[in-house]
């Protein structure tokens, strides 16, 4: 890194996530996030998987959805501190490669909880749990009808 030097875009807050290996690095953050929650001795694995996507779920709605504006100086006269991180993702292009990670990844998660809940009994509560998560994460992503 260069100190001193300008970058080249407006709001670095749009090319982030297609950065070279963010998408890896995402994928091992969840996946440390889940052994460390399997680490813990008295959480079973349908309750470490749906703390997992719960807090997956949680973290990236706050992350995406609900913090406004940008960590950075932006030359935009403010444009940037309106918008949510996931409104300046790709400049706000939709069914990019990015928009299409961010909106599938809840959605495999749900997948990998559910193969781990089919020879639980008590798969019911778990599953309506991270459904509705998934759900909420999934579904606020989407723009606004108006």
């Amino acid at each position: 890194m260069n100190v001193g030097v300008a970058h080249s875009e407006v709001n670095p807050n749009t090319r982030v996530m297609n950065s070279r290996g963010m998408w890896l690095t995402y994928a091992l953050g969840v996946g440390m996030l889940h052994i460390v929650l399997l680490s813990i001795p008295f959480f079973s694995v349908s309750v470490a998987w749906t703390l997992t996507n719960v807090i997956h779920n949680l973290g990236m709605y706050v992350f995406l959805h609900a913090v406004k504006g940008t960590p950075f100086e932006t030359p935009d006269q403010g444009k940037a501190r309106l918008l949510t991180h996931w409104e300046q993702l790709d400049y706000g292009v939709q069914f990019t490669s990015s928009r299409k990670f961010f909106t599938i990844s809840p959605i495999i998660l749900q997948g990998c909880h559910q193969l781990s809940l089919l020879p639980f009994c008590l798969a019911g509560t778990f599953w309506q749990v991270s459904t509705q998560s998934m759900i909420q994460h999934t579904l606020s992503s989407t723009q606004p009808l108006f």
